[in-house]
């Protein structure tokens, strides 16, 4: 096996960022505790630093390395920046929050490094096996993150059903890998297209494993019925884990599928556009409707979750450019806005005070103007009103799929989106309307207030200009 400069340069952003985990890892452990500030400061630089390499090394041909099996495109350039950056965001924001419990150690920030890993190498993915080892890095950090305040019994029993149900959904892709590399006898996303284009289209074995794989993929994604781990997780979870669960592993989710389903499995298109218009119609309506009825603001924005993901789908479904683009758009504009609304969670909470029930929120207005402004956008952006992103977000969608002649599809999610919006505009109201339980004023650390204040903004700024974030999505599925 030859090996020389050039063949690693495509995967110089894993390699900086596994570097950086790794002395990270050795340098938290000689740290006194007064100097934990710097674990903080060199994870933020390890993840900026992994930024850059991307945009160093990105640009130019398509380049697949390693005997086929990593690929440096501009899909895996723009997912990885939008990774970083949103891993880097649920840094600043969770800082605060750690220290107040005791909580503030480097095994959380070098978890989060390695799940960030996880998440890069499933987006440079060029086959079955490097997704799978990319899904399974991602999955390992986030069960141990989930259990990370070990005097949780919340946390502990959340981690234990994730890990559990996290094990069955991976054996089932596996499964469902297994069967499609015994059918075509290859691994590459390239080769198995190609093969599979090759072959009759009644194959038996072929449509058992997609069966597996979507599955697989449905559960990482949380859409329904396999998203019975989302809502305890998301309320077991400690905020900051939660911030980091919710967000950037839904950019990481859809490069598996898109990966999976449409750069090895496309000539499949007809079984699996099937499969994913039950699951996103299932995800809307069961998320949109279970949503209304919570209290806990964290469950709520699970059960969000599990609609947005529905909307995903749509794009996902639709098999065009167009589609995987509006796809990929929502992606990673449902990550930004997680990680602000929870990000919000994570700020609100001080010490002996959770802030995750919705009347936490009540006169948040009146005790911080600027808290509750940023909340609203992004309450906004969630819930699709004009003129922020979470609009354009949806409208791409939804265009992508009257396109493929599904319009009963997107008025089910015109339909759904209606409904969704009282839940989100429930909290504007009480962060507006209701009287505060709690006259004492909020502080945040500078460095979260200047990242919540971007994170707001960007949904209004996306939403003025969603055409340049649209270009580069268009531009990495053709």
């Amino acid at each position: 096996m030859h090996m020389d400069l050039a063949s690693l340069m495509p995967a110089l952003p894993e390699i900086v960022l596994l570097t950086a985990a790794c002395a990270i890892l050795v340098l938290d452990l000689f740290l006194p505790e007064q100097r934990r500030e710097l674990t903080y400061v060199f994870s933020l630089v390890a993840l900026a630093a992994a930024a850059a390499a991307t945009v160093w090394v990105g640009g130019g041909p398509r380049d697949v390395v390693f005997h086929g099996n990593i690929v440096r495109d501009p899909m895996a350039d723009a997912l990885k920046l939008a990774i970083f950056l949103v891993t880097l965001i649920g840094f600043v924001y969770s800082r605060s929050y750690l220290q107040v419990r005791r909580l503030f150690m480097g095994e959380f920030y070098v978890l989060g490094l390695f799940a960030a890993l996880g998440m890069s190498v499933i987006a440079s993915a060029a086959s079955l096996l490097t997704a799978y080892l990319g899904l399974e890095l991602l999955a390992l950090s986030l069960y141990a993150l989930v259990a990370f305040d070990r005097d949780s019994p919340a946390g502990s029993e959340a981690a234990m059903k994730y890990f559990v149900l996290g094990a069955l959904a991976s054996g089932l892709l596996l499964y469902g890998m297994s069967m499609l590399y015994g059918a075509t006898g290859s691994l590459s996303f390239a080769t198995v297209g190609q093969r599979l284009a090759e072959q009759p289209a009644d194959q038996t074995v072929l449509v058992f494993g997609l069966v597996f794989i979507v599955i697989g993929v449905a559960f990482k994604f949380g859409a329904v019925p396999f998203h019975m781990w989302v809502p305890d997780v998301y309320h077991g979870a400690p905020a900051p884990v939660t911030l980091l669960v919710g967000s950037a592993p839904k950019i990481a989710a859809f490069a598996l599928a898109f990966r999976l389903l449409s750069d090895g499995m496309s000539v499949l298109h007809p079984h699996w556009q099937g499969m994913l218009i039950l699951l996103a119609v299932l995800s809307l309506a069961l998320g949109n409707l279970v949503a209304i009825a919570q209290t806990n603001l964290k469950r709520m924005l699970a059960y969000s979750t599990i609609a947005h993901v529905g909307f995903i789908f749509l794009g996902l479904l639709a098999g065009t450019p167009d589609g995987m683009a509006a796809g990929m758009f929502y992606a990673i504009l449902y990550a930004l806005m997680a990680a602000g609304g929870f990000g919000v969670v994570v700020l609100l909470s001080r010490e002996g005070l959770e802030a995750e029930r919705i009347e936490d929120l009540r006169g948040l207005n009146q005790r911080s103007p600027w808290f509750a402004g940023m909340m609203l956008l992004l309450m906004f952006s969630m819930a699709g009103v004009p003129p922020t992103a979470g609009f354009f977000a949806k409208l791409f969608v939804l265009d992508a799929v009257v396109d493929v002649d599904l319009v009963w599809l997107a008025l089910v999610g015109v339909f759904f989106s209606i409904i969704g919006a009282f839940y989100y505009l429930r909290v504007v109201k009480v962060m507006y309307f209701d009287k505060p339980t709690d006259d004492s004023p909020l502080r945040a650390p500078a460095d979260a207030q200047w990242v919540l204040s971007l994170n707001g903004l960007a949904m209004l700024a996306l939403g003025f200009f969603p055409a340049g974030l649209l270009s580069v999505c268009l531009a990495a599925v053709s």
